[in-house]
């Protein structure tokens, strides 16, 4: 973590996953007016009507073009949005994360969206870390961006955290990668991807959608590139809408019937091993590199030597 409190690229590197440093906002922004107006931003919102307008007004500020889509509120969250600029949608019946996340989808895709950005209402992540999306993005429009929180901060509930990680493993084998922070909702979906991919997304499948589009991108060589993001304590009174055992038994289910189908994917796995030894060492190298560089100096005074290990030594 820097003298800022964001997080650093050796806070995050999770092997077989590109992180992308943070960014500097320019004199029009971080890829100009031009690039950010090719973006939208989606919100789906379930009674969030503490946190919403906030949210809302900081993704504004990024980003012209937000979308919040308020899946059948009973708090109100469609109410305090009545004098922000952005676009309000709203379900008359609960449709789910997922169902609430297509529809933005299809609005921004029948706009000429270039890609989409995902954020919870919640307050827990960063409207100002847009921009970090949005340069990548442009860079690399056809990669999917998934933003990946430090593992500190993962670990604040512990059987989320450790719900998390079933999850991250399960995901992996089925993707034939490593996927770090599989349940992010801090991303950029490309154009292409949700042109291309269509997935189940009832409202039974809230979570399971965000797992198995990590799957399909994965599966049809779509680039799967890590962000390093900050979080913020809940702010809301609500708890989060995660469900640490249903949501997970139901990934589970999806990702087991996807292995099934490919035979548990043998292949699969072996590849995703693989990609973590590579990375591994890779990651060791770069070490013994910088700690040969460092020989010899000395630290200064009123100050203790840092060292850093890598953040799957401690999963």
């Amino acid at each position: 973590m820097n003298s800022n409190g964001r997080p650093t690229t050796e806070d995050l590197e999770p092997p077989g996953e590109e992180i992308i440093p943070p960014l500097r906002k320019g004199e029009n922004g971080v890829c100009g007016e031009h690039a950010a107006s090719s973006y939208w931003v989606v919100i789906p919102a379930y009674n969030e009507a503490a946190t919403v307008r906030e949210v809302a007004l900081r993704a504004r500020r990024q980003c012209r073009n937000v979308i919040v889509v308020d899946d059948a509120s009973s708090d109100g969250t469609d109410r305090v949005l009545a004098d922000v600029d952005v676009t309000v949608l709203r379900n008359e019946t609960n449709r789910g994360k997922a169902g609430s996340l297509v529809r933005g989808f299809d609005y921004a895709l029948s706009r000429g969206a270039r890609g989409v950005v995902t954020l919870d209402a919640d307050g827990q992540h960063a409207p100002e870390e847009i921009p970090l999306f949005l340069e990548q993005s442009w860079n690399d429009p056809n990669a999917f961006l998934i933003g990946v929180r430090r593992r500190d901060q993962r670990r604040e509930s512990f059987w989320r955290y450790l719900a998390n990680c079933v999850a991250d493993f399960w995901i992996g084998w089925a993707a034939g990668r490593p996927i770090e922070d599989s349940q992010s909702g801090f991303r950029l979906y490309p154009a292409r991807l949700l042109q291309t991919v269509k997935i189940p997304h009832g409202p039974d499948r809230s979570f399971v959608y965000e797992s198995e589009i990590l799957i399909e991108a994965a599966r049809q060589g779509v680039a799967l590139k890590s962000v390093a993001i900050s979080v913020s304590p809940r702010s809301g009174p609500r708890p989060s809408h995660f469900q640490p055992v249903s949501d997970v038994i139901r990934i589970t289910k999806m990702v087991a019937r996807k292995l099934l189908m490919r035979w548990m994917a043998p292949i699969d796995v072996l590849r995703m091993i693989r990609w973590r030894n590579n990375q591994a060492r890779l990651i060791s190298s770069s070490r013994e590199s910088r700690g040969s560089q460092d020989a010899g100096k000395t630290t200064p005074p009123g100050r203790h030597a840092l060292t850093c290990s890598h953040p799957w030594d401690h999963r």
